[in-house]
């Protein structure tokens, strides 16, 4: 009888030994050790669209604080952040260019540590990713045509019957239901997409974050953009009109992020921001 419960008790051991193995060679990250195994990489590797300026873009020629990627060079408010708090990780920034849609599969599979992509921590997204404290906030606004049918609206009221549209995945397509008798169009992947369907009129006008707003103004001197008083804009929670730094579930990196974002000032983010908006590339996509 002891042999034969010996014997199952090792025969257990070897399961459970086979298991373990079969986890380690996965290739799956553990979150608890995302902290240890960046600092032991020397890197933390980030992912955005390199896409979405001011928070990311890519420009083709080096800069005092562009990040070189594949297809050239990454910059703007979303890689200042980004910098700064790789710095005081104390290891070197990598910038992964993703598409917008494949930003949380990449971090799940381990392809990138963290997501800083002016992403909202929305409710649905905490379903299966994690989130650092928000790094910064904004509005949500409309882009119009400078002399366009809409561009003296004051309401969203106003864009009842408009050709309205905003980027897909992202709640500032979702609001665009809280105007009566709009015409919602079908969402847009990037924001180059959208700033040319308005310029070619196939739409009347897109929803997006204030900084957004002023990036697209400043390189598009035929479009401008309105800001709602309070009561007559987009009813929007905190979380949606916020952006933080997405992580894997249970990811050990978030204490230490968090801290490292306490540290950058507020008025250091509004600076930043201004920065970003000032210097976008005009023409390079």
């Amino acid at each position: 009888m002891k042999r034969k419960i010996s014997a199952i008790i090792l025969l257990i051991a070897a399961a459970a030994m086979i298991l373990a193995l079969s986890a380690c060679g996965s290739g799956k990250p553990v979150p608890a050790k995302d902290l240890e195994n960046v600092k032991k990489a020397g890197v933390i590797k980030v992912g955005m669209e390199c896409n979405y300026a001011p928070f990311n873009w890519t420009q083709a020629s080096s800069s005092e604080t562009a990040v070189k990627i594949a297809s050239g060079y990454a910059d703007g408010y979303d890689v200042r952040i980004a910098s700064e708090l790789a710095e005081s990780l104390g290891v070197k920034l990598e910038i992964v260019k993703l598409e917008w849609e494949g930003l949380i599969p990449a971090l799940e599979s381990g392809k990138i540590d963290a997501i800083i992509a002016g992403m909202s921590p929305t409710d649905e997204r905490k379903v299966s990713i994690d989130f650092s404290d928000p790094y910064y906030s904004s509005e949500l606004v409309m882009v119009v045509k400078a002399d366009g049918a809409y561009s003296n609206a004051v309401s969203i009221s106003d864009f009842s019957g408009a050709r309205i549209t905003g980027q897909l995945d992202t709640c500032n397509y979702d609001v665009i239901d809280q105007i009566e008798g709009v015409d919602k169009k079908t969402a847009m992947t990037d924001f180059p997409t959208m700033i040319a369907a308005l310029q070619g009129d196939k739409i009347d006008g897109y929803v997006c974050e204030l900084p957004a707003a002023k990036s697209a103004v400043t390189a598009n001197s035929d479009l401008s953009y309105v800001r709602f008083d309070a009561g007559n804009g987009f009813t929007a929670s905190d979380a949606e009109i916020s952006v933080s730094v997405g992580l894997r579930k249970g990811s050990n990196l978030a204490s230490e992020l968090n801290s490292a974002l306490a540290a950058i000032p507020a008025q250091e983010r509004e600076e930043l921001m201004d920065w970003a908006i000032e210097n976008q590339p005009l023409s390079e996509s």
